[in-house]
C-alpha cells in the first residue's frame, strides 16, 4: 500500500488556553502531543500547517448569529454584563467563560475547516487536527466543554465537493451535536460508538435514534456498556463500519478520535488500550477514502498524548518506538515512560458477546432499508471558504533574501532514505547500495 499524503494542522498558541482551575478539559494536552510528534520525528513525514483562524462568518454557517456574537463579546472581565445570556447559551460550569475563548474556538475550528478544504482540492489524502472534534456544540448553545462545532462546519465544507460524507465517532460520549445537525439529511451518515445508559452524558444515542425524514436510517448509534475492552470493541466496530461502507459508499470520512474511551480516563468508563483505540484509526485509514481526523474528549492528559501521537504514526504509516523520546514533558509519563503502558483497569466488561452481536445485526437490518446510496444532482460548486488563505498571502509576501522560508520548512517532507537519525547519520546503509 502506497503511503498517503498527510497534512497536519497545529497552532502553537492553541495549547495555552485554560478552562479554569479544576476543569477536566485541558487544552495544554495539545502542546504535549505536538512535542511528542516533533521529538519522534513524525513531522518529517507530514505537511505541517499553521492553520487558518475561522471567522464569525465561518462559524455562522452552522451556529446562530446571536450565539457567535455572544462568544465574540463575552470575557471574564465583562461577565456581569452578560449574566442574563449565560443560561440562554448554556455557558457556565461545564462551558465556562475563559480568557481568549473566541480565539480558542477560532483556532480549532479553522484547522478543521482548512483540513476539509485540503481534502476537497486533493492536496492531501488525510488531514489531522487534534485540537478539533468538539462534537457536543449545538446550533444555539455550548454543551459538554464544546462551544463551536468544528466537525459540522468541516462537513458542510466537504459537502461542496462530496456527494456523501461519513462521520465516525469513537469518543466515550455520544456525538449528539453532529447527529442533531444532520439528522434530516441522507448526504451525511453519522455513526457513533459510545457509553449509553445510567444517565451518562449527554443521555442521547439510543440505537433507535436512526434519523428522520430524508435522513431516516442515516443515523447509526452503537450504545455500549461500561468496561468494554479492545477485543469486544473491534468485534463491533469493524463489521458496523464495513456495512456502512457497503450501503452508504461515502466519498469522504470525518473520524472523531475522542480519547476518553481509553482505560482509566478521568471521565470515561471504557477499558481500551492505545493499541485497541488505534486499531479503529488504522481500519478507517485503510478504507482509502479522503479522511479528516480530529481529536475530541480525553481527560487523563498523559494517555491522550500517547494515544494521539501513536495514531499520528499510524496515519503516516510509520513505526515508532515504545520508549518515549525525551521532551520537556517527559515527567508526565512516569514511572514507565512508554507509549503503550499496560492498561490496568478494575472495570469489568459489561458487554456480552451476544449483546454486541445483537447490536451489529440491528445496524445491518437498518442499513438494508437504504435502497441505494443517495445521488446528488449536478450543481455549481460554491466558492471556497478561504478564497485567499494566509498561506497564499505568505507566499506572495515571502522574503526573497531567505532561501528556505518557515512556510517551506513546514511543508517539507523528507524521503525515508534521506538520512539516518542518531549515530548512523553518515554511515552507509548495509542493506542497500545507498551512500
Amino acid at each position: 500500500m502506497s503511503k498517503k499524503t498527510v497534512s497536519y494542522f497545529y497552532s502553537p498558541d492553541v495549547g495555552n488556553f485554560h478552562y479554569g482551575p479544576g476543569h477536566p478539559m485541558k487544552p495544554h494536552r495539545l502542546s504535549v502531543i505536538h512535542s511528542l510528534v516533533m521529538n519522534y520525528g513524525l513531522y518529517k513525514k507530514m505537511q505541517i500547517y499553521r492553520p487558518y483562524r475561522a471567522s464569525a462568518h465561518d462559524m455562522c454557517r452552522f451556529h446562530s448569529d446571536d450565539y457567535i456574537d455572544f462568544l465574540q463579546r463575552v470575557t471574564p472581565q465583562n461577565l456581569q454584563t452578560y449574566t442574563k445570556y449565560l443560561s440562554h447559551f448554556n455557558v457556565g460550569d461545564d462551558c465556562p467563560v475563559f480568557e481568549g475563548l473566541f480565539d480558542f474556538c477560532s483556532m480549532y475550528t479553522g484547522a478543521s475547516l482548512e483540513g476539509a478544504m485540503k481534502l476537497n482540492h486533493n492536496s492531501c489524502d488525510i488531514a489531522v487536527n487534534w485540537s478539533g472534534g468538539l462534537h457536543h456544540a449545538k446550533k444555539f448553545e455550548a454543551s459538554g466543554f464544546c462551544y463551536v462545532n468544528d466537525i459540522v462546519i468541516a462537513v458542510l465544507e466537504l459537502l461542496k465537493y462530496h456527494a456523501r460524507v461519513l462521520y465516525i465517532d469513537i469518543d466515550v460520549h455520544h456525538g449528539d451535536g453532529v447527529q442533531e445537525a444532520f439528522y434530516l439529511t441522507d448526504r451525511v451518515m453519522t455513526v457513533s460508538f459510545h457509553k449509553y445508559g445510567n444517565y451518562f452524558f449527554p443521555g442521547t444515542g439510543d440505537m433507535y435514534e436512526i434519523g428522520a425524514e430524508s435522513g431516516r436510517y442515516y443515523s447509526v448509534n452503537v450504545p455500549l456498556k461500561e468496561g468494554i475492552d479492545d477485543a469486544s470493541y473491534v468485534q463491533v466496530f469493524k463489521p458496523v463500519i464495513q456495512y456502512v461502507m457497503e450501503f452508504f459508499q461515502p466519498t469522504a470520512i470525518v473520524l472523531q478520535c475522542g480519547a476518553d474511551s481509553l482505560a482509566n480516563d478521568r471521565l470515561g468508563c471504557f477499558s481500551l488500550s492505545t493499541k485497541g483505540h488505534g486499531e479503529c484509526v488504522r481500519f478507517v485509514r485503510d478504507l482509502n477514502v479522503p479522511l479528516l481526523t480530529v481529536g475530541g474528549g480525553g481527560y487523563t492528559l498523559r494517555n491522550v498524548a500517547r494515544c494521539w501521537t501513536y495514531e499520528t504514526s499510524l496515519l503516516i504509516d510509520e513505526q515508532i518506538s515504545n520508549e518515549l523520546p525525551y521532551t520537556e514533558y517527559l515527567e508526565y509519563f512516569a514511572p514507565d515512560f512508554t507509549l503503550h503502558p499496560d492498561a490496568v483497569t478494575r472495570q469489568e466488561n459489561a458487554n456480552s458477546k451476544q449483546y454486541l452481536e445483537w447490536i451489529v445485526k440491528h445496524v445491518y437490518d437498518n442499513l438494508k432499508m437504504i435502497q441505494h446510496s443517495p445521488s446528488v444532482q449536478m450543481h455549481d460548486i460554491p466558492a471556497d471558504t478561504l478564497a485567499s488563505t494566509d498561506h497564499d498571502q505568505d507566499e506572495d509576501n515571502a522574503d526573497p533574501d531567505v532561501r528556505i522560508s518557515q512556510l517551506d520548512e513546514d511543508r517539507r517532507i523528507e524521503p525515508a532514505s534521506e538520512f539516518f537519525d542518531g549515530d548512523k547519520d553518515q554511515d552507509k546503509n548495509e542493506d542497500s547500495n545507498e551512500i
